[in-house]
């Protein structure tokens, strides 16, 4: 029975949570203060040292999971160089794990029978990543980057009814729901992504080198774009 330690950035949210044969021993949700910045930076070390310290520290924690998006470029690269500082200094394996995947574990958990999961993160510039799954969590399509319209339009496609979740099932409610999907009220908690699924899908996952590890970004950074748009 493994007890992995597991954290996701790649929303607004620091998420950490230890878990032991499916159990949850500890865990934390560090959420963006209104009109702030999110905490990734600043929170995500201190919480993962308080759900471990809480579970009986560092020693008794067989491997990491990690969340490796899609999302934020800024949070995913927070959270995987600190999974990989940790692996490192403490001889842990890390499980990566696909972000989408755990935002769908939780929609699962509140989907009605014959619903598909539809994982929805805000991506920012007008898009969303977005995922499609069929219970337990069986991807069909995705992870993919696409306008509230074009998510849309595939929403109405199907034909069995999708449970939408996510920061980007929140800011664009009324294209989904227009589509088909059904979407929990905003402050439910299954609109976030929570460690305790990340390290659940680990569990069934296999670990690779930290070096190896590397996030799902579906689009080039910030950065990178205004370099190339301000380039002669």
């Amino acid at each position: 029975m493994s007890t992995i330690a597991g954290l996701d950035t790649a929303t607004d949210d620091v998420s950490v949570a230890v878990v032991r044969g499916g159990d949850v021993l500890a865990e934390r949700l560090v959420p963006k203060p209104p009109d702030g910045h999110p905490k990734h930076s600043e929170a995500l070390l201190l919480e993962l040292e308080h759900v471990v310290g809480e579970s009986g520290g560092w020693g008794g924690i067989d491997f990491l999971a990690a969340g490796i998006g899609p999302g934020s470029f800024t949070g995913l690269r927070v959270g995987l160089a600190t999974a990989r500082a940790i692996a490192q200094s403490l001889g842990k394996p890390i499980v990566p794990v696909n972000t989408h995947a755990a935002l769908a574990r939780g929609i699962n958990e509140r989907a009605e029978p014959g619903w598909s999961l539809l994982p929805v993160i805000d991506a920012r510039r007008g898009q969303v990543f977005a995922a499609l799954a069929t219970p337990p969590g069986r991807e069909r399509w995705g992870p993919l980057v696409a306008s509230p319209q074009e998510l849309a339009e595939r929403v109405a496609e199907l034909s069995e009814t999708a449970m939408a979740a996510g920061s980007g099932a929140i800011r664009f409610r009324r294209e989904l729901e227009a589509a088909g999907a059904e979407i929990p009220p905003d402050d439910d908690s299954v609109h976030r992504v929570w460690a305790r699924h990340v390290c659940r899908l680990a569990e069934d996952g296999a670990p690779s080198p930290p070096e190896a590890i590397q996030p799902i970004y579906l689009r080039p950074p910030d950065a990178q774009i205004w370099l190339e748009r301000d380039s002669p």
